[in-house]
C-alpha cells in the first residue's frame, strides 16, 4: 500500500489484513527513515556551531518544545545529562508562571519546534531575548518566527507526516530526535566521555552495577575466609568456621600474603565422596586449586560476571596489584545483574543430607 492510497481511505471503520498492516507499516518506517537520511545529508556547519556553542556552555542547556515536541525535549535533555552534558527541560507553558527562573544568562536554549510558529514557545522569544541567552532553534526553517529569532538553527526543513492525515508529528518528531541524539553523542566524543563517566551517571540497576568496579560488589577479605597454604585441611576448615552467611570457597595464601590457591566446598565434599577422610591431615596445598583464576581490583563488574558465567566459576577472588587477596566475588550477589550472562553460571545444589552445603562446579571440579 503506498502512503497516498493509505491517506485516500475512507475514514469508515475498515478492517485491515494482516499483510496490509505490515505493508502500512512498513511504509511508515521506509518514510521516516528516507526522511533521516535526507536531513543527515542536509547537515551543515550550524550543527558544527551548535556542537560548539553547547560544548563552551559555563551553565545548562535548556531544552523547550510543545506538545510532541516537547516530548522529544525531554528525551533530549536525559540523553543530553546522562553523557556528560549539563541539561534540564523547560516547559514553556509553566515558564511564565515562574519556570523563567531556572534560565540563568550562561545557559543555552535549545527550542523545538516544526512549524517555527507553536504560540507556547514563540511567547518564550521576548524573555530569551531579555536574558541575553544564545537560542538553537531546530525547526523547519530558517525564516519562521523562531528560526528568524534564534542565534542558530538546525533546519529540519519541510518534512512529510508519516500520519495517514499527514497532521500527527511523526517523521518530524523522528527528524527531531535523530538531531538530539546526534548532538548528544558527539559532544560526548568531544568530552572524552568514557564508560566510567557513564557508570558515575547511572549507579542504579543492573547497567550501572554492570559498569561499576568489582570493589564495589565484592564481599571484602574480613567477610571471606582465609589461610595460609601450609596448613592441614582440617586445621584450615576450624580456623575459618564463622557464623552467618559465607562464601563457598576459602582463599589460601603464602608467608607473604599472596594468593596461591583457593579451596572450596565441592572440594571438600569430593573428599567425602571419595571417603578419603586421610586427606583432611595432610596439607591443603595437595587438594586445593593452585594459581586460582583472579581478577584484579578495578575490573568492571561486567567482566567479572562474564567470567563466573563463561568458566562456570563460583567464586572468583580480587587481587591486588602484588597478587594479595582483597576480596570475593561470589555468583549469588551478582546473580541479579545480567540475567543473561550469569543464567547458567554454577547454580546452587543442595544435599539431601545436608542443604547448606553448596556443590557448585568449580575449578578444581573433575
Amino acid at each position: 500500500m503506498s502512503h497516498s492510497s493509505h491517506r485516500k481511505r475512507s475514514a469508515a471503520p475498515t478492517k485491515l489484513t494482516a499483510q496490509e498492516q505490515l505493508r502500512a507499516a512498513r511504509e511508515i518506517l521506509r518514510l521516516e527513515a528516507k526522511a533521516i537520511w535526507e536531513l543527515s545529508n542536509r547537515l551543515e556547519k550550524s550543527f558544527c556551531q551548535t556542537v560548539s556553542l553547547l560544548y563552551q556552555c559555563q551553565g545548562s542547556v535548556i531544552v523547550t518544545g510543545m506538545g510532541k515536541a516537547g516530548i522529544i525535549g525531554q528525551k533530549i535533555a536525559a540523553t543530553l545529562a546522562s553523557l556528560g552534558t549539563r541539561a534540564h527541560f523547560l516547559h514553556p507553558a509553566e515558564a511564565f508562571h515562574g519556570d523563567l527562573g531556572r534560565i540563568h544568562a550562561s545557559d543555552v536554549v535549545l527550542m523545538l519546534t516544526q512549524s517555527g510558529e507553536t504560540g507556547e514557545v514563540v511567547q518564550l522569544l521576548p524573555s530569551l531575548k531579555e536574558f541575553e541567552v544564545p537560542l538553537v532553534a531546530i525547526t523547519a526553517s530558517k525564516a519562521s518566527t523562531v528560526g528568524r529569532a534564534a542565534t542558530i538553527v538546525i533546519e529540519l526543513g519541510q518534512l512529510e507526516e508519516a500520519c495517514s492525515l499527514g497532521l500527527a508529528p511523526s517523521t518530524s518528531t523522528t527528524a527531531m530526535l535523530a538531531v538530539g541524539d546526534a548532538l548528544a553523542l558527539v559532544l560526548s566524543e568531544l568530552r572524552d566521555f568514557r564508560a566510567e563517566d557513564f557508570a558515575r551517571f547511572h549507579p542504579g540497576g543492573a547497567l550501572g552495577r554492570k559498569l561499576s568496579r568489582v570493589d564495589d560488589v565484592m564481599r571484602p577479605l574480613d567477610q571471606c575466609r582465609t589461610a595460609r597454604d601450609g596448613q592441614t585441611v582440617r586445621q584450615v576448615i576450624v580456623a575459618c568456621s564463622r557464623p552467618g552467611r559465607r562464601t563457598g570457597a576459602i582463599m589460601l595464601t603464602d608467608a607473604d600474603g599472596r594468593l596461591t590457591g583457593l579451596f572450596t566446598d565441592s572440594d571438600l565434599a569430593r573428599l567425602f565422596e571419595r571417603r578419603d577422610e586421610a586427606a583432611l591431615d595432610r596439607s591443603i596445598a595437595e587438594v586445593m586449586v593452585a594459581s586460582p583464576t583472579t581478577v584484579k581490583s578495578g575490573t568492571r563488574v561486567g567482566d567479572a560476571v562474564t567470567l563466573l558465567a563463561t568458566r562456570k566459576f563460583s567464586e572468583l577472588p580480587v587481587v591486588d596489584r602484588n597478587g594479595r587477596p582483597v576480596g570475593l566475588v561470589d555468583v549469588t550477589d551478582v546473580l541479579g545483574l545480567n540475567a543473561e550472562e550469569v543464567k547458567d553460571a554454577a547454580p546452587v545444589k543442595e544435599t539431601p543430607s545436608n542443604p547448606s552445603v553448596r556443590l557448585f562446579p568449580t575449578e578444581g571440579a573433575a
